[in-house]
């Protein structure tokens, strides 16, 4: 699936999304949002698919939304500003909703500047590796505005909930180095290795069985919001789905046969 402002490569069970759109830093605007939308979805039903790396073309990740979004939005009518922007609203939290949900491992594979709602998407994966030239930025407060990309929810759970105040109410830029030590990256590559690493690192979380991937991946992802009682009853409710799976009767079945040997 290709299209001016966004490519997916797929090799090996690894998709590479590219935010293709180098002479504006890969800014996202409204298409490019749907577009995304939809290549994540063709990610989920690929069984083929076995996890996600995301990533930019050029020199940046992502600079946030587009600057004719921000345009059209001062140029509204006073009584449409707020609509416009609640409805604009609802399709990036679509956007970004579906790449946190997503039943797959994800990687953002950071390769420059990751500014607003480029440093919200980073944020939204499973992990982040960054190259050693890329920087991170929650330029929000610098515009007059908030995270809106799910950065107030996703940076606290990386970095605790004093630094994430820090960094947010400054807006000030955080380079690779001091990223992978607050823990807003797991991993930082050479730039010329980074896409490699990620895919390299992408295959082996994608490796094991897809549907106890996707079912702790659901869980973990509410954990902080979840009673211990209710995590061990959605675990419960998943380890009975996972007794039934190939993957495990075909894994018990070899211990079995290996024991029986053996004995």
């Amino acid at each position: 699936m290709q299209n001016p402002t966004l490519q997916m490569q797929i090799d090996d069970g690894v998709a590479v999304i590219t935010l293709n759109r180098p002479e504006v830093r890969n800014a996202i605007d409204d298409e490019m949002r749907q577009d995304f939308i939809a290549m994540l979805d063709q990610v989920t039903r690929d069984n083929a698919i076995r996890a996600l790396v995301l990533t930019g073309a050029g020199k940046a990740f992502c600079a946030g939304g587009d600057i004719r979004g921000m345009r059209e939005r001062m140029a509204a009518p006073a009584g449409q500003v707020a609509f416009n922007g609640w409805s604009r609203q609802q399709r990036t939290h679509h956007a970004v909703a579906a790449l946190h949900n997503l039943t797959k491992p994800t990687i953002a594979a950071v390769n420059g500047a990751a500014t607003g709602l480029g440093c919200d998407l980073a944020l939204c994966c499973d992990f982040v590796m960054a190259a050693d030239t890329a920087t991170f930025a929650m330029t929000y407060i610098l515009r007059g505005l908030i995270p809106d990309g799910g950065g107030m929810y996703f940076l606290p759970r990386r970095v605790g909930l004093q630094r994430a105040k820090e960094l947010i109410y400054t807006g000030r830029t955080v380079a690779a180095e001091e990223a992978h030590t607050l823990g807003m990256a797991d991993r930082v590559a050479p730039a010329g290795e980074l896409l490699r690493q990620a895919c390299d690192w992408a295959r082996q979380l994608g490796a094991g069985s897809g549907a106890a991937l996707a079912l702790s991946k659901t869980i973990l992802n509410q954990t902080f919001e979840l009673t211990a009682e209710q995590v061990f009853q959605m675990g419960s409710q998943a380890q009975a789905i996972c007794y039934t799976t190939e993957q495990h009767q075909a894994s018990v079945q070899a211990f079995l046969d290996k024991s029986a040997k053996k004995s």
